[in-house]
């Protein structure tokens, strides 16, 4: 990927001051949750200076993008996903991926999101109209893809996210996503929070023994009541952007709200905007082209060619003796 630099001198001054990006991964309640904590800052202001983004299309993409890091504990081993979230509404939504070594890239399905009047909240259910969400996984060594689709329901990407786990992989999943900006629409705090339900945690955690005396309802019951409190303690959780913005850390967020379940970090991830994109590349896939479509290219495009990832929004210059 060619980096682009941030440059707004406020905004790398506000940056400085702010813990670095990360993801914190952690497990609870005996093990029967899991959860990640994530501080996305950086990772949205260089999203935003890669695909040159306006303010509302900067908050749709970063909400996508941090989505897509939070879906990084759910992978297994080395493994590569794309969340594609698709309506027909004034925001046609957007593709991002994420890599289980903590890169994140992603684009808007399309680049300009049409007002009609100002911005009064930062709802974004009226962009969104009817449409799909679908995750798709390739891990290593495998040929083909696995994809699961469900309906967007909520116009809320992280309620339709967790919508799409509790359909597709009847998992018991919530996402909490938020992105703070200034006066001036900086981005000064973004981040997020993923909890789930391991498998076992819901089900029948029973054998026969305790279903025949009758333990296993209550077991039941108090995973009932375990859920009811964790949920409570997500919801507790204040904006996470501006909690970010005012310098707070994951391990103080994760082990204040959650401390009655005894959290306990797992491990710290780095986590990027960042694409395997590169100059040589796009040279190997101008050169495989169709030849009527090459030598017209060489004849009568401008030296050097111009091309721009979509995933990522870097633009390389390739001559056309490169090509040659």
């Amino acid at each position: 990927m060619n980096k682009e630099e941030i440059k707004d001198a406020k905004l790398l001054k506000s940056l400085a001051k702010i813990e670095k990006d990360g993801l914190s991964m952690f497990v609870m309640a005996d093990g029967r949750i899991r959860g990640a904590f994530l501080g996305g800052t950086t990772l949205v202001n260089q999203m935003r200076v890669q695909q040159k983004t306006g303010i509302l299309e900067s908050y749709v993409l970063g909400q996508a993008c941090l989505s897509a890091a939070l879906l990084i504990p759910t992978m297994k081993g080395r493994e590569h996903l794309t969340f594609r979230y698709e309506t027909d509404g004034k925001a046609k939504g957007f593709c991002v991926e994420a890599d289980s070594t903590g890169y994140v890239r992603g684009f808007l399905l399309q680049e300009s999101i049409p007002l009609d009047k100002p911005l009064e909240s930062w709802d974004l259910s009226s962009f969104f109209g009817e449409g799909t969400v679908s995750i798709s996984r390739i891990g290593e060594g495998m040929r083909e893809a696995q994809t699961g689709t469900t309906s967007v329901i909520f116009k809320n990407i992280a309620k339709d996210l967790a919508y799409y786990f509790q359909q597709s992989e009847q998992v018991q999943t919530a996402f909490n996503t938020s992105i703070q900006m200034d006066k001036e629409g900086r981005i000064i705090g973004a981040g997020g929070m993923f909890l789930q339900v391991l498998p076992y945690a819901g089900g029948n955690r029973g054998n026969a023994q305790t279903a025949a005396s009758g333990e296993e309802s209550d077991t039941k019951a108090d995973n009932e009541e375990l859920l009811i409190k964790v949920e409570n303690a997500f919801k507790a959780m204040p904006s996470i952007g501006q909690w970010i913005s005012e310098g707070g850390k994951r391990e103080d967020a994760i082990c204040g709200l959650f401390r009655e379940f005894k959290p306990q970090i797992v491990y710290d991830r780095d986590i990027h905007f960042d694409c395997p994109c590169n100059k040589e590349n796009f040279i190997t896939r101008i050169k495989a082209m169709n030849k009527a479509q090459f030598d017209d290219m060489l004849a009568n495009d401008p030296d050097p060619i111009e091309v721009t990832c979509n995933h990522c929004g870097s633009v390389y210059h390739i001559t056309k003796a490169e090509l040659r």
